[in-house]
């Protein structure tokens, strides 16, 4: 794990921003397209702002989510809605969006079409993640009832229900998170840093993002 630490998160979020974009313009250089999967949430938002204006062949870039709330994309709830919003805008409106959400009333009906959808995206080019205060990264959190499958299995795509969740999601799997080729896991403030630390010493079934911490830069700001 690589620990990169800002003044500020204003400062961590252009910085941030910048990274990706260079990643996403290096990968471009050798693949006909670049994927590039980001989470849902408010943290990530003004990331996406200064991306979203980034001169790049957007067109070849394929934008996904780490994961989803099994909401329609009408629903305030629904990551779907802040990526239309905040990220595939500006110049970033010709990128083309692979989703993780199809009408239905459980993930379970859409798994294998979804999961199908991302055959041409594996490995992911660029990958951003959150952590949770409760160490949960993607929708992988300590016990969900697929917990261990989304941890070990080889499934690209897991249905997960997890206490405090108030609908079930469709995740990314740990083997999905971890084959990406570029990994940044953006955090802001002492609790999600002390977070992080523990999760350091923790097993993954009790820290989800133990599993994925090898490799993976993580960026932080105090505040």
């Amino acid at each position: 794990m690589k620990f990169v630490e800002y003044a500020d998160s204003e400062m961590m979020m252009m910085d941030l921003a910048d990274v990706l974009a260079s990643e996403l313009k290096n990968c471009l250089l050798t693949h006909d397209h670049a994927s590039f999967a980001v989470p849902g949430g408010t943290t990530p938002g003004p990331i996406f702002d200064s991306l979203s204006g980034v001169h790049l062949d957007w067109s070849r870039v394929h934008v996904m989510l780490t994961d989803e709330r099994w909401v329609p994309e009408t629903s305030e709830r629904s990551n779907t809605r802040l990526l239309r919003q905040r990220l595939l805008t500006g110049h970033a409106a010709a990128a083309k969006y692979v989703p993780l959400y199809a009408s239905a009333e459980t993930p379970e009906e859409k798994l294998p079409e979804l999961a199908a959808g991302l055959d041409a995206e594996l490995p992911i080019s660029v990958m951003l993640l959150g952590m949770g205060a409760d160490m949960h990264t993607a929708s992988i959190f300590p016990g969900a009832d697929q917990l261990d499958k989304a941890l070990h299995g080889t499934d690209r795509l897991v249905a997960m229900r997890a206490p405090g969740a108030p609908e079930p999601r469709i995740t990314l799997s740990a083997a999905v998170l971890k084959s990406a080729m570029n990994r940044h896991i953006v955090i802001i403030g002492p609790e999600k840093r002390e977070a992080l630390e523990k999760a350091r010493h923790l097993p993954p079934e009790e820290a989800p993002v133990a599993a994925i911490l090898a490799d993976t830069t993580v960026h932080w700001a105090e505040s």
